[in-house]
């Protein structure tokens, strides 16, 4: 069972400036709470208990969102103010399953992940990009389902339009298991419309085998000087891995983007 998550948070959320230019984008207010609060239900709910997060030096009020105890316990003290009190529990609850790791140089997604690899002891391991949530449905929790099941490495998929395709990684389909899941043949990034082999789109949630860690090692820099997870995971799913797509069941919301951001805001206070 995986117990295990991994939560990339380094990265500088210009898409969101000039709110990110002062705040981590991962503690900004969506619809009153900060979005990354959405991504650590999702995981204590699917039973993990084990949260490393990756930040930078420039990122550390993210470790203090969950280290202010002074600060809460003179607002408690002095108010008696039932709502802070609960939030404040639900805060030291969630920090004794957190991890921090330092990611100081914008090297990629890979080369985040790799600095995790002291840490985790399980066979597979959780991946959770913030940007991404997904409500309603659990999409961690039917993951690790697949994952049991068939002892393999499962990532989310979403279908998009096909005009869309070339914003996104699309999945090259070996064969389908059922109506929402598949076998994974390949990961093409951001493929023109003509050269797209399906609709299926790559979606921040992955379920890891330890041995990427190997392929990480060795992995040269690819696009823009980064080492990229993607990478890996083809060379992994070239060397015979078997990888599942999930196309997943709950509401998608892209809180990337300023245009996301408010509009995750609005759907999420209809919810």
């Amino acid at each position: 069972m995986i117990k295990q998550a991994i939560i990339p948070l380094a990265g500088l959320g210009t898409r969101l400036l000039p709110l990110t230019s002062v705040f981590p984008k991962e503690l900004l207010p969506i619809n009153g709470k900060p979005g990354l609060e959405y991504i650590l239900d999702e995981c204590i709910d699917a039973g993990v208990n084990e949260i490393i997060f990756i930040i930078s030096s420039k990122k550390k009020l993210i470790k203090k969102y969950f280290y202010n105890d002074n600060f809460f316990k003179k607002i408690i003290k002095k108010k008696k103010d039932g709502r802070v009190k609960k939030e404040y529990k639900k805060i030291l609850s969630l920090k004794k399953k957190i991890k921090f790791v330092y990611q100081n140089k914008p090297l990629g997604t890979g080369d985040a992940i790799l600095k995790t690899k002291k840490f985790i002891t399980g066979s597979h391991f959780l991946v959770l990009f913030p940007d991404d949530l997904i409500l309603k449905k659990n999409c961690s929790k039917d993951m690790i389902a697949l994952n049991k099941k068939f002892n393999c490495s499962v990532m989310a998929s979403k279908k998009v339009k096909r005009k869309d395709v070339s914003r996104w990684g699309i999945y090259s389909i070996k064969n389908k298991i059922n109506n929402k899941n598949f076998i994974i043949k390949d990961v093409i990034e951001k493929p023109k419309i003509n050269k797209a082999p399906s609709t299926n789109a790559v979606i921040g949630r992955y379920i890891l085998p330890k041995e990427i860690f190997l392929k990480l090692q060795k992995q040269n820099k690819g696009v823009g000087g980064e080492i990229h997870i993607t990478d890996a995971i083809r060379k992994l799913i070239n060397a015979k891995y078997k990888f599942i797509g999930h196309n997943f069941a709950g509401k998608y919301l892209d809180c990337g983007t300023m245009n996301g951001y408010i509009k995750s805001s609005l759907e999420i206070s209809k919810l």
